[in-house]
């Protein structure tokens, strides 16, 4: 197995965005480890917040949130106002922002920086300029020809736009828990 010292800039790249991906799935893949049983955190959700209530029943409520109280919870679904009473509410969730757009955008510049730079390393070896020795009179030391990094730059741009725009990100943030 090579070590880091002697991976080409193309594979060093290309470890470092799958590096990156993977963290980044990680840490958008966790919810919120210090679970708090105390109501006062529901006071910092606003009203209109998309919220999901589940109840010692297992029945769950999605709807908007109103207002809070001692006595209960208050969201508005489709059909109207509900009011949950705090006694019967196991568990309350809000929805987080999804980040599909910035993703897909962070991605394409990634992956099209990836290919370009692939591109040209493979232009690079292809085409005879990397351990070119003869002169110019038989090809070597002209400009390279960047047909590998005209194709790989697009192509892997997309690729990297398309994987940035399915990682999850927003999801739901446990607000509440009873204890």
């Amino acid at each position: 197995m090579k070590s880091l010292r002697t991976l080409s800039l193309g594979a060093f790249v290309a470890l470092a965005l799958l590096v990156a991906c993977f963290s980044t799935g990680m840490a958008s893949g966790q919810d919120s480890m210090g679970r708090s049983s105390s109501w006062e955190n529901l006071k910092s959700l606003t009203p209109g917040r998309e919220i999901l209530v589940v109840m010692n029943n297992v029945k769950s409520y999605l709807g908007k949130f109103e207002s809070l109280s001692d006595g209960g919870i208050t969201l508005r679904q489709a059909a109207g106002e509900e009011t949950l009473p705090r006694k019967d509410v196991l568990r309350v969730s809000w929805k987080g922002q999804s980040h599909r757009r910035r993703n897909a955008l962070i991605g394409a510049a990634g992956g099209a920086a990836l290919g370009l730079g692939a591109g040209l390393g493979a232009d690079h070896i292809i085409w005879g300029h990397a351990n070119c020795t003869e002169g110019p009179a038989f090809g070597c030391g002209g400009p390279p020809n960047p047909h590998w990094a005209l194709i790989g730059t697009p192509v892997v741009g997309l690729a990297g736009a398309a994987i940035g725009a399915v990682l999850p990100t927003g999801g739901w943030h446990e607000v509440y828990r009873a204890p």
